[in-house]
């Protein structure tokens, strides 16, 4: 078998030159392999095309990306959300950004989506165009979901980059950026526009759906509160935003919707800092997000 360039070197095409539908093999479909970032080697991905995928010209599938937290665990979560893409005709794009990437011991650089010289919400844009590059998906828009540590790039992805999501599903963000100029990023947005070549387009904000998830006894403060020895987060305010995720994400909800954004705030009774009883509900709102198109 040929390597992934050349499955997709050529459209067959019918006597008369007109592009014809591209036949797919039982490898194009599925579960993928892990395939290393054309942008950056040290960070890869995994997708999930439906099993009926057809390639032809003017059809464009939805696509969802899921954003793994601190334990790395992309496929997981791809095969959590398989069933939805088979349902829905979603194309599931799910990145890794490992741990001592950028050197020992570096947990957190992504959650911040810039650190360390590395733009880690460009390099997930690269991963969508170059995915977008093999199939027929909608690269332009399309729906993310991240809890905890994943949580914390989806808020600040949408702050970046709101012109790029249909929707976005927010869980239990251990850290959360409030829309507050008068404190530095990431605790709020100083400098922001400095740091992203943009300013922040509140307007755009309002128009991409947004969901927060979290368990409600997600009361944990042993990894939440930021101590002035860990480098990755300390500075000034790391803390202001509350004690738990729960209040955390609570603020970021009052911060959000204060700048007229809308939120749907869905709790879970019992729960803890786990998301398996929340897939449910994300993939009804990404439902949801499809069908208001």
């Amino acid at each position: 078998m040929g390597g992934l360039s050349d499955a997709f070197e050529n459209l067959p095409r019918g006597d008369h030159g007109v592009e014809q539908p591209r036949r797919i093999s039982m490898f194009e479909t599925g579960n993928s392999s892990v395939t290393a970032s054309r942008k950056d080697a040290r960070f890869s991905f995994c997708t999930y095309v439906p099993k009926s995928y057809v390639h032809e010209e003017g059809r464009k599938y939805p696509l969802a990306v899921i954003v793994h937290g601190s334990e790395r665990s992309m496929e997981r979560y791809r095969d959590a959300f398989a069933d939805y893409a088979e349902a829905e005709q979603v194309m599931l794009l799910c990145p890794l950004f490992p741990v001592n990437a950028l050197h020992q011991g570096d947990l957190h650089s992504y959650k911040l989506l810039r650190g360390h010289g590395v733009n880690f919400d460009e390099i997930l844009l690269d991963m969508i165009d170059e995915f977008g590059e093999r199939y027929n998906v909608d690269a332009e828009r399309f729906l993310l979901y991240g809890f905890s540590g994943g949580g914390q790039f989806a808020h600040r992805f949408l702050l970046a980059h709101p012109d790029r999501l249909v929707g976005v599903s927010i869980g239990a963000p251990g850290t959360v950026t409030l829309l507050d100029d008068a404190s530095d990023y990431w605790v709020g947005t100083n400098g922001f526009e400095r740091l992203f070549g943009r300013p922040i387009d509140i307007a755009a904000i309002r128009k991409v759906a947004v969901q927060m998830v979290i368990g409600e006894e997600d009361l944990l403060t042993r990894w939440v509160i930021v101590q002035p020895t860990d480098k990755a987060f300390w500075m000034k305010g790391a803390n202001d935003a509350g004690a738990t995720r729960v209040e955390r994400q609570q603020a970021l909800r009052r911060s959000l919707e204060a700048h007229g954004v809308k939120v749907e705030y869905e709790t879970f009774p019992g729960v803890a800092h786990e998301d398996s009883t929340m897939l449910g509900r994300v993939k009804a709102f990404f439902s949801r997000c499809l069908n208001q198109r």
